[in-house]
C-alpha cells in the first residue's frame, strides 16, 4: 500500500512537471531568440554589428529588466493570494501591477535619452560599437510600456499556476521577433536597426494578445477592481515592500553582467564577441533551469498563502531533483558540442577562435549556479527578498575584487570572478534556506513561518 508522504510526494513532483515543462518551451524561445539576434548579426561582414548589438541589448537589461521586480513581485504575491482563496486581491494586484508599468514605462520614454547616453558611456564600447547602441537603443525604448506590462501580465498569471499562458504569450513573442528579425536583417539588409525594429513590434504584439488572455480570465474570477486599492498610493504598500527590495538586487545582479560585458569590451572587439557568443549558452542554461524555479514560485508561493510548510517543503525537494539533472545535461552538452554550438552562432573565425579558448568555464557553471536559479524562486515565492537581495551584494563583494586580481589573466581572469560570483550567490541562498527551515519555515510554526516570512519579504 503507498504510504500518504509517498503519494504526496508524487503529486507534488506531478505538480512541478505540469509547470515546469510549459515554461522551460517558453524560455528555450527567449534564448533562441538571442541566438537568433547572434546568428543573424554575427554573420554580417563586419563583427562591430554583434559588438553593437551586444552593448545595446545589455544596456536594456539594464532599463528593462531592471523592472523586473513587476513580474516576480506580481508572482509572488498572486501565488500568496491565490493560496488564500482571495480572488479579489489576485484581481487588484494585476491592476496595481499594470498601471505602474504604465508611469514607469512612460518615465522610461521621457527620460531614455541621458539614460543612454550614460549607459553606454559606463560600458565603454569602442567608438563604432557604441554608435550603433545608440541607435538600437533609441528605437527599443519605444517599448518600453509594452514590455513592463508583459512583465506584470506573466507575473499575474504564473502566479496562479497558469504556465500555459506564459507558453502562449512568449512562443508568439519571440516567434514574431524571430521571424521580423530574418525580414529585416536577412530580407532586406538592415542590420543592428533591423534587429531593434523587430523587438519593439514584436512586444507590442505580444501586449495585445496578453490582455485578451486577461480579458478572458477575469471572467473567472469573483470580486471587483477597487478604486481605493488602484488609485490611492497607500494600498500600494505591500507591492512597494515586495519590489523595493527585488529592484535593488535585480540591479546588482545587472550590473555583475553589465560589468562582464564592459571588461569584456576593453579588450576589444573580438572578445566582447565571443564572450556574448559564450553568454548565450549561460542564458540557455539559466532558462532551462528556471522552469523549475518558475514552479516552485507558484507552488511554494501558495504553500505559505495556505500556511502549509510540510507541502513548502516537498515543492523544494522536487524541484531541486529537477534542476540537479538539468544542470549536468547542460554540462554535459557543452562539453561534448560546445565548440559545434560556438560555429552555429557566428561565421567569423577570429570570433570562434576566441570564444573556444574559453568553453570550458560553460562546463563548470550549471553545476554552480543551479542552487543560485533554484532557490530564487523558492524566494520570491515566499516573497522573502532581502536575503536575495543580499546574495547578489555579497557576491559582488567577492567578484569585483577578484576580477581586479586576476587582470593579468585576461579574459580568464574575468571568467573566474564571474564564477565566483555564482558560487557566493548560490551559498548564500543556500544557507539562508537552511536558516528559515529551521525557523520560520517549520510545518509546526505555520502562523509565526508565515509572519516571519512577511518581515523577510
Amino acid at each position: 500500500m503507498t504510504s500518504p508522504k509517498t503519494t504526496a510526494r508524487a503529486g507534488t513532483r506531478q505538480r512541478i512537471l505540469s509547470l515546469a515543462w510549459p515554461i522551460i518551451l517558453s524560455n528555450i524561445t527567449v534564448p533562441l531568440l538571442g541566438l537568433v539576434d547572434t546568428a543573424v548579426v554575427g554573420h554580417l561582414p563586419d563583427s562591430r554589428y554583434l559588438a553593437g548589438v551586444t552593448l545595446g541589448a545589455t544596456l536594456f537589461s539594464f532599463l528593462y529588466w531592471g523592472f523586473g521586480f513587476l513580474r516576480m513581485g506580481t508572482t509572488g504575491l498572486t501565488s500568496q493570494a491565490v493560496g488564500r482563496e482571495a480572488d479579489g486581491e489576485v484581481r487588484n494586484l494585476l491592476g496595481q501591477s499594470l498601471l505602474l508599468a504604465l508611469v514607469i514605462g512612460m518615465g522610461l520614454i521621457l527620460a531614455g535619452g541621458p539614460l543612454v547616453t550614460l549607459g553606454l558611456w559606463l560600458l565603454d564600447g569602442s567608438e563604432v560599437a557604441t554608435a550603433l547602441a545608440a541607435e538600437y537603443a533609441r528605437i527599443r525604448l519605444l517599448s518600453a510600456p509594452a514590455v513592463l506590462a508583459n512583465y506584470a501580465i506573466l507575473g499575474w498569471f504564473l502566479g496562479q499556476q497558469n504556465s500555459r499562458v506564459t507558453l502562449a504569450i512568449l512562443v508568439l513573442t519571440n516567434g514574431v521577433n524571430i521571424a521580423l528579425d530574418l525580414l529585416f536583417v536577412v530580407g532586406l539588409g538592415m542590420a543592428s536597426d533591423g534587429v531593434a525594429w523587430a523587438t519593439v513590434l514584436a512586444d507590442y504584439t505580444a501586449l495585445a494578445f496578453g490582455l485578451w488572455l486577461v480579458s478572458r480570465q477575469l471572467k473567472l474570477l469573483e470580486g471587483r477592481f477597487l478604486r481605493e486599492r488602484l488609485l490611492r498610493l497607500a494600498a500600494y504598500g505591500e507591492l512597494f515592500r515586495v519590489n523595493a527590495n527585488l529592484f535593488v538586487r535585480t540591479l546588482g545582479l545587472l550590473f555583475a553582467m553589465a560589468f562582464f560585458t564592459s571588461r569584456g569590451a576593453a579588450q576589444g572587439d573580438t572578445v566582447l564577441a565571443a564572450n556574448a557568443v559564450l553568454l548565450q549558452f549561460i542564458m540557455l542554461t539559466s532558462y532551462a533551469l528556471d522552469g523549475f524555479a518558475h514552479a516552485a514560485e507558484a507552488l511554494a508561493g501558495r504553500a505559505v498563502g495556505r500556511r502549509r510548510f510540510d507541502e513548502f517543503g516537498q515543492v523544494v525537494r522536487s524541484a531541486a531533483r529537477f534542476s540537479l539533472v538539468t544542470a549536468g545535461l547542460a554540462a554535459l552538452a557543452f562539453a561534448l558540442g560546445g565548440k559545434w554550438l560556438i560555429a552555429l552562432l557566428t561565421g567569423l573565425p577570429e570570433v570562434r577562435s576566441t570564444a573556444g579558448d574559453y568553453l570550458p568555464w560553460m562546463v563548470v557553471m550549471p553545476l554552480v549556479a543551479v542552487w543560485s536559479y533554484l532557490l530564487d524562486g523558492v524566494f520570491i515565492g515566499a516573497t522573502a527578498i532581502r536575503e536575495m537581495r543580499n546574495s547578489i551584494y555579497a557576491g559582488l563583494a567577492v567578484y569585483l575584487p577578484l576580477w581586479w586580481l586576476t587582470t593579468p589573466l585576461g579574459n580568464h581572469g574575468l571568467w573566474l570572478a564571474f564564477l565566483a560570483f555564482a558560487v557566493v550567490r548560490s551559498g548564500v541562498l543556500a544557507a539562508y534556506y537552511r536558516h528559515h527551515r529551521r525557523s520560520r519555515w517549520r510545518h509546526h510554526t505555520a502562523a509565526d513561518g508565515v509572519e516571519g516570512v512577511s518581515r523577510a519579504g
